[in-house]
């Protein structure tokens, strides 16, 4: 089970950072941001709200957790959750402004599987052989999928390199500790945690979006504010399948299956816009594949 909920979040976070990135080519990025935290947030307070209505509890509720049933400190590790995530999501789309992509993705792809991993397995987690060797191809295929087209060097390509370097470990510990508190948070529940998180997160987004005065875009036809609402929405539903991941196996394990989602923003990218694959990409994507075989066998 926790392996088809982690392949759940990855397909869904992969999704929702395809529709953001669409987003973000036709608007500022953080409006985007201050829209898709938002949108995400919404849909999870109506969810868990609905949960506890008289005649749905047993239907969304079971299971899920109530706010009864969170301590403060769950309530503490959820905000702290969506706090990291957005702060990660700053990094890494500052680094993209102001580092080579090729440098900015992998790192922070890399680190955000490494860290709550190694996390995961300094508190007691134990590994078999074979789910070690599936982890490590999967590192390997993450980073492969997440290298983009390397740009021609500059005259200050190695400063450049550096920036990207600090930006994408920046962002990789952003997502690596949302990943972590998001779990410590969800065993008190779901539907809650995640609500919280994504209010947290919504808090640093739009106060960045009012900061940096990235208000919201001017109407453009193209359907642009849809297209973030429903990335919003989609990455709250990865929100849910990761959490419930982490509460039916390892931790670790979740951990490293959920990472793989830059693995179909790849996909969706070649087939609804066209992009061509780099062999690097196709040759992780295959790795990808067979991590997973690894791990679940």
């Amino acid at each position: 089970m926790v392996t088809i909920l982690a392949l759940a979040a990855a397909v869904l976070y992969g999704t929702a950072d395809f529709l953001g990135g669409v987003a973000s080519r036709r608007a500022r990025v953080f409006a985007v941001l201050a829209t898709t935290v938002p949108a995400g947030a919404a849909v999870v307070l109506v969810v868990a709200l609905l949960g506890e209505a008289p005649g749905l509890g047993g239907l969304l509720g079971h299971g899920l957790g109530s706010p009864a049933s969170m301590g403060w400190d769950a309530v503490g590790w959820a905000a702290l959750s969506g706090i990291c995530g957005a702060a990660g999501l700053i990094a890494f789309y500052a680094g993209f402004a102001a580092a080579p992509i090729s440098v900015v993705a992998p790192v922070a792809a890399l680190v955000s599987t490494v860290l709550p991993v190694g996390i995961a397995i300094a508190g007691g987690e134990r590994l078999t052989a074979r789910m070690l060797a599936g982890g490590l191809i999967c590192l390997v295929a993450i980073v492969g999928v997440s290298m983009p087209a390397a740009r021609r060097d500059g005259p200050d390509a190695g400063a450049a390199r550096l920036r990207g370097l600090a930006y994408g470990a920046a962002a990789g510990a952003g997502f690596g500790l949302f990943f972590l508190c998001l779990k410590n948070a969800g065993q008190s529940g779901v539907l809650w945690p995640v609500a919280i998180s994504r209010t947290a997160g919504t808090l640093v987004a739009v106060g960045i979006a009012v900061a940096t005065k990235a208000l919201p875009w001017r109407r453009d036809g193209g359907g642009t504010g849809v297209i973030a609402l429903v990335s919003g929405a989609v990455d709250a539903a990865a929100n849910v399948c990761y959490v419930l991941a982490t509460r039916a196996g390892l931790f670790g394990l979740a951990v490293v299956i959920t990472s793989l989602y830059p693995g179909m923003t790849v996909l969706l990218a070649r087939w609804v816009l066209g992009e061509r694959m780099r062999w690097l990409q196709r040759a992780g994507l295959l790795l990808a594949a067979a991590g997973v075989v690894l791990l679940t066998t």
